[in-house]
């Protein structure tokens, strides 16, 4: 049975080490809106808003270099930093940045090291409560989107999400109905269905890139 559960509600009357959970008097409870199923043992955060981890990938837009740092726009309600010391290579304004979360300040700033610019392609925004969705267990919806469209995909725990390459409208028509779609059952087949063969004969070489895109 799917029961859809507030912060605050039980999860389960045992400790359950999940996503978006916490454990008290070893009972699990939620933290944020989502669909449980109890005979699964899952839970499918419907909201959330993304809490910046150590080591986790993030994604974003370089808004503006000066003196020894860099502002990144993370679409989240953090700003990000690059500092030049974790820097290699040459960062401008408008480039699009892999890096990793190093730190989260007083000031509520997230300190970012490890960038790396990505090179063409485009920017989806999707929720964070559905980016675990996205990944599957071990990467295997992510793959099975990159596999089926030839696309290049990164995904960062912001919810930004980078694709380039291949088939690029179907395997962003892809991300975001996993993001509309991830509390439905038999989405990983939906999903398989949709990108099944579409890589187009040449995706060795990626099409044109596209700048830069929301979407919510």
């Amino acid at each position: 049975m799917k029961r859809i559960i507030v912060p605050g509600d039980l999860v389960e009357d045992k400790p359950l080490h999940l996503m978006d959970t916490f454990i008290e008097e070893n009972k699990t409870y939620a933290t944020v809106i989502s669909i449980y199923d109890d005979e699964k043992k899952s839970l499918v955060p419907l909201e959330g808003l993304w809490y910046p981890q150590r080591d986790e990938p993030v994604i974003g837009v370089i808004e503006e270099a000066k003196l020894n740092t860099y502002t990144v726009q993370l679409s989240a309600p953090y700003k990000g930093i690059i500092i030049s010391k974790y820097t290699e290579g040459k960062i401008e304004n408008g480039d699009m940045v892999e890096a990793y979360v190093k730190e989260l300040d007083k000031t509520g700033t997230v300190v970012l090291s490890r960038p790396r610019v990505l090179h063409g392609g485009k920017i989806v925004i999707i929720r964070p409560a559905k980016v675990h969705r996205l990944l599957g267990r071990a990467n295997t919806m992510v793959k099975q989107i990159s596999d089926g469209t030839g696309a290049m995909i990164k995904v960062g725990m912001n919810g930004a999400v980078w694709l380039k390459g291949g088939n690029i409208d179907i395997a962003t028509d892809a991300v975001l109905r996993i993001q509309n779609e991830a509390h439905i059952s038999g989405l990983t087949e939906r999903i398989g269905n949709m990108v099944k063969d579409t890589a187009p004969k040449n995706a060795s070489e990626p099409q044109a890139p596209k700048k830069h895109e929301e979407s919510a």
